[in-house]
C-alpha cells in the first residue's frame, strides 16, 4: 500500500513532477518547459562535439541483434527521471526495492530531469562523444528532443524478446507511436492528456465537440493554451485532420481557423497553467485542459468536467530509453520491463496518478480500494473510477500525439501557430 493519497493529489499532474524546480523558475511547469523548448529549438541546433548535424543510420535489425548478444547482466542500474515521478515511503522507493529483491539488481535512482531541453543539452555532448553520461534509463517525452536522440543515433534499439510483459499488458495505443515506429527505441512510462475543460456552473448541457471552443455564445469566456503545439493539434482536430499525418496545408488551414476564433474575440486568453484558476473562478467558461489540472481540482471538491472532444484530443507521452552509451543496458531492459507488470504499474498509478500504460492495472487499484478504509479508500476510489487515469478504449481511440517535425518543418510550424497565442 502506498502513502495516503492525498499527498499525490497535492501534487497531482498539475505541478509536473516536482515543477518548481525547473529552470525556469518558480512554478514553471512540464508544460511551459515544453513551449520553451518549441520556441529554442532552432537555438539549441544538432551541433556537439563536432557532430554539426550528422544523423546517425538507425541500427538495422541484425545490428541491433548484434549488440545484445554482447550484453550481459550486471546486477546493477543508474535511473534518470523527473522529479515525484515513481512511488515513495519516506527515504525509499518500493518499486525498486521489490525490483532489487525479484531480480538481484541494485538501482541507483537519480530525479535528473528537469525538462526536455536542459536534459538533453546536458546529455547530448557526451552521447555525440560516445562518452558515458552517468545513466543507463532515462525517461524523455515524445516531441522535439526526444525525436532529434532518435534521429541522430544516441539511443539503443531494444531487445523485444526482453520485453515479454510490455508485450502482453501494454495497451494497444502504446504500441507502434508514431513517433517511435514498432517502438525501436522506446516503450512508455506513463502519459497525459489535452481535452476540454469546463465549468458546469456556466455551461448549459454536456460538452463534447471541440466546435464549442468556437461557440459564439462563449465569446470573451473561452480559454486556449499557450503552448503552439497544443493549439496546433487542436485546430487540426477542428477541421478533421490527423496531426500525425498533416501537412504545411493542414497547419496553414489550422491558423487560419485558430486566427478566426481569435480575431472573433473568442478566446480571453492564451493561458500556460493558470486558465485553472480562471475556470473555477468563472472568468473562463470553457476551455482546452491539461487531464492532471482537472484531477487535481476534482480531487480538491471543485464541480469542473473534463472530456476529450469527439473530433480528438492529444496524448503525451513520457518514454523509457536506453542511451547508446549505457553501461548496464541489459539491467536497464529488465527495468523497462518489470513495469508493465500490472500489479507494478497498479503501485505507480495510485501514487504518481499518471495514465499508466497497462490496462489491467485498473482492476488492481480496484481491488486495493476495495480493501482500504477511510480517506485512503475515498482517493483510491477516485483514481480507480478516473477517466483522466484509465481513459476508456472509445477515448483513447480519440487521442493523437504531435506532430513529429523535422528541423526545417518546425520553423514553417512555429511560424504559423506561434504569432496566434503569442501575437
Amino acid at each position: 500500500m502506498t502513502p495516503p493519497r492525498d499527498l499525490a493529489f497535492l501534487r497531482g499532474l498539475t505541478q509536473r513532477r516536482g515543477a518548481p524546480s525547473y529552470s525556469g523558475g518558480p512554478g514553471v511547469t512540464r508544460r511551459d518547459a515544453l513551449r520553451v523548448a518549441g520556441l529554442s529549438a532552432a537555438a539549441l541546433g544538432l551541433a556537439a562535439c563536432g557532430v554539426q548535424g550528422k544523423r546517425a543510420e538507425p541500427p538495422k535489425p541484425s545490428a541491433a541483434a548484434g549488440y545484445w548478444a554482447e550484453q550481459t547482466k550486471h546486477g546493477t542500474l543508474r535511473f534518470a527521471n523527473w522529479p515525484l515521478y515513481i512511488d515513495k515511503d519516506g527515504k525509499k522507493y518500493p518499486t525498486l526495492e521489490k525490483f532489487t529483491q525479484e531480480t538481484g539488481i541494485k538501482v541507483t535512482y537519480q530525479e535528473a530531469i528537469q525538462d526536455n531541453s536542459t536534459w538533453f543539452g546536458k546529455v547530448q555532448p557526451q552521447l555525440a562523444a560516445g562518452q558515458d553520461i552517468g545513466y543507463d534509463l532515462m525517461v524523455m517525452t515524445n516531441g522535439i528532443q526526444l525525436g532529434r536522440a532518435i534521429a541522430l543515433g544516441y539511443l539503443v534499439a531494444l531487445d523485444h524478446s526482453k520485453l515479454p510483459n510490455f508485450a502482453a499488458n501494454a495497451g494497444a495505443k502504446y504500441k507502434n507511436p508514431s513517433y517511435d515506429p514498432n517502438n525501436t527505441y522506446t516503450i512508455p512510462w506513463q502519459s497525459g492528456l489535452t481535452g476540454i475543460a469546463y465549468n458546469p456552473k456556466y455551461v448549459d448541457g454536456e460538452i463534447s465537440s471541440i466546435q464549442e471552443l468556437w461557440n459564439p455564445k462563449y465569446k470573451g469566456k473561452v480559454g486556449m493554451l499557450l503552448d503552439t503545439q497544443e493549439i496546433a493539434n487542436f485546430g487540426m482536430f477542428s477541421l478533421g485532420i490527423d496531426p500525425d499525418k498533416s501537412t504545411q496545408t493542414d497547419w496553414e488551414k489550422a491558423g487560419q481557423k485558430l486566427q478566426q476564433q481569435r480575431d472573433a474575440g473568442l478566446v480571453r486568453k492564451y493561458y500556460e497553467n493558470d486558465y485553472v484558476d480562471a475556470l473555477v473562478r468563472g472568468d473562463i467558461w470553457i476551455c482546452m485542459a491539461w487531464s492532471g489540472d482537472v484531477f487535481q481540482q476534482i480531487a480538491e471538491g471543485q464541480d469542473l468536467k473534463f472530456v476529450i472532444p469527439q473530433e480528438g484530443g492529444t496524448i503525451w507521452t513520457d518514454n523509457m530509453c536506453i542511451p547508446k552509451t549505457a553501461q548496464n543496458p541489459v539491467d536497464a531492459l529488465a527495468m523497462m520491463d518489470y513495469v508493465y507488470k500490472p500489479d507494478i504499474a497498479a503501485a505507480l498509478a495510485e501514487y504518481i496518478n499518471y495514465i499508466t500504460p497497462v490496462p489491467g492495472a485498473q482492476q488492481i487499484v480496484q481491488a486495493d480500494a476495495a480493501k482500504a478504509t477511510g480517506g485512503d479508500k475515498k482517493s483510491l476510489e477516485l483514481v480507480a473510477t478516473s477517466p483522466l487515469i484509465f481513459p476508456s478504449e472509445s477515448d483513447l481511440a480519440k487521442l493523437r500525439s504531435y506532430k513529429t517535425l523535422t528541423p526545417a518543418e518546425e520553423k514553417v510550424y512555429e511560424g504559423i501557430f506561434q504569432p496566434i497565442s503569442q501575437g
